[in-house]
Formats: C-alpha cells, structure tokens, sequence
C-alpha cells in the first residue's frame, strides 16, 4: 500500500506542476514578452521620455537638417518640409509645408508613426499630435555637441546603435585632423551675425561658436549675456567690440555674400572706430556660408570646420 501511496502521490505532483506552468508558473514569460515589446524609450531635448513600442516605419521630420543624419543610421522618412537643400533621396517625400509653419494636415495626412519635431519652433504641434497617439521625439540641433546627441537618438530610432557610435567616431576623427594642421596659437575672434534689423554678436553654443571653439580659436563673446529671445547670440555695440580687440572677425547672414559684404563695408565706413579693431586693420574679416553656419551642417560638421580653417589658414589646405 504505501508504495501504491507513493505512486499516486508522484501523479498528483507532477498535475500540480503542469497547472502551475499553464497559470501562475505562465506569468513571468507573458511580462518578459511585454517588456520585450517596447522597442526603445528615448530621452528627448524637451527632457520627456518617449517610449517607441516598435521600430517607426512611417517617419515624418519637420526640420530638413533631420535628414542627413537620420538616413546615416538607417533611417527613411514618408514625410520632410520644404527646404532648398533637400538631399536627393528625400526630393519626392511628401511635403508637410515649411519647418516655421508646418501644415499639421499634411503631415496627418502621411499617417506617420513617429514625427521628429524641431525644438524652438514646433511644440505647437505637440497637443494635436499627442490626441492623434502619433509619438514625438523633440530635439534641437544646432551646435556640434547636439549634433552627436541626435545622432545618437535617430540610431535609438532606427534600431542602429552602432552605426551611431560609428558615424560619431568618424565625425571626431575628421574634425581632430583639421584642427591638429592648424598652428598651436590662440587667435582672439569675433562672430558677427548680421541681418536686415542689424548686427548681432554669436556665442559659443551657436553653430559658428561652435566651430570656432573646435579649432581652438578664443570667442572674445564668452560669457556676455544672451539675447532675450536668442540664447545664442548676444546684443552688438561698437564699444564693446573695439574693447575686446579681436584678431579675426567672422561674420553670418542669410543674405547673399556679396551683399552682406557691401553692407558691412558701409557700416565700417561711417565708423572710424572700426579701424582701430586688429581684424580690420589687417585684413581678417571673413564671410561665412549660410549652407553651413546659418542653418545647421549637422553630419557635415566636419566640413564646416575646415570651411572656418581655410578661411584663417589658407595656405594649410592647398
């Protein structure tokens, strides 16, 4: 009898087993295939947490300077905004208007999955986007540093993490080259910015700041007050300029070169206090291009540093 006892005993046992595996034995899988289901939680540059359920294959951008660097990683898009540099592959994308006024139908109308906005310019759109459940990433890309980071969230969105880390790399690489044929001395420089309403004084977090802080070169600007409604820039005087003494003057607009040139002529003309700064009096004012320092280079980064070299350094890059 009592091995019959043991016999029903080890049966008994072994359906205990089987019924815990189907019920509560089943549960820890099903959470490890919930988790698993989310495919990437991303930080973007408003600090909010996104969390992507699946890889995005409906991804619309607002800010053509997303294109490069989301494709780099592997990324397409079925949607981008009117831009004159739109690269090949992008130029028969669905137009969703311009990146400061985006149409919020058009960009519906692509019926996106994930929509990369542009910082500064289109939280506006974050409410209807969020009743429509279509996740928003938020990021702002001016400056080198914010450059990698966005690479570094479009390979999150891609899938991609090495070709992130990869481009970066290369980037860096590039940019330590240029930099490392340039003479160890520190040149005091100023960045002007100049427009229709009058000039403007560029800090190091803006896309020339930024540059010229790779090359080593010292921004007479640093740690002068920010513009209320331009963190990048600061306010202009002549007094200022003429204190601070700099060496080479660089000067940014969206106007074309020729006329930026004529403009800045005159207004050095009706000021002879001009002519006691080092940079005009020797010949060092440069004008940079809007391709790469108005808007931001983004992947090509290295190619607006060595644009900003060859300006003070000619004869280094024959």
């Amino acid at each position: 009898m009592k091995k019959i006892d043991r016999i029903f005993a080890a049966i008994f046992c072994v359906f205990v087993l089987a019924a815990a595996v189907g019920c509560g034995g089943g549960a820890p899988p099903e959470k490890k295939a919930e988790n698993a289901a989310d495919f990437a939680t991303i930080k973007d540059d408003l600090g909010r947490e996104v969390t992507l359920a699946k890889k995005p294959e409906r991804i619309v951008v607002t800010s053509a300077s997303f294109l490069e660097p989301l494709h780099a990683v592997g990324g397409d898009v079925v949607g981008r905004p009117d831009s004159k540099t739109l690269p090949d592959w992008a130029k028969d994308k669905t137009s969703i208007g311009r990146v400061y006024n985006v149409d919020l139908e058009k960009l519906l109308a692509c019926a996106p999955d994930l929509v990369i906005a542009n910082k500064g310019m289109n939280e506006k759109l974050l409410e209807s986007l969020e009743i429509n459940k279509i996740p928003t990433i938020v990021v702002d890309m001016k400056n080198y540093g914010e450059v990698k980071n966005e690479v570094r969230i479009f390979s999150q969105v891609t899938g991609e993490k090495e070709k992130g880390e990869a481009l970066i790399k290369s980037m860096d690489e590039k940019i330590k080259a240029i930099a490392d044929r340039l003479p160890k001395e520190k040149r005091r420089v100023a960045i002007l910015h100049s427009t229709a309403q009058g000039l403007s004084v560029q800090l190091e977090t803006s896309i020339a700041g930024s540059t010229a802080k790779m090359l080593g070169f010292e921004n007479v600007a640093s740690g002068m007050s920010p513009l209320e409604n331009n963190p990048d820039s600061a306010p202009y005087s002549i007094e200022t300029l003429v204190e601070q003494n700099p060496e080479i003057l660089f000067v940014t607009s969206m106007g074309k070169i020729d006329e930026v040139k004529r403009g800045m002529d005159n207004t050095i003309a009706l000021n002879p206090a001009w002519q006691t700064i080092p940079a005009i009096k020797n010949g060092k004012m440069y004008y940079l291009s809007q391709e790469r320092f108005l808007l931001s280079p983004g992947i090509e980064y290295p190619a607006a540093v060595e644009e900003m070299a060859k300006q003070v350094y000619p004869e280094l890059f024959k």
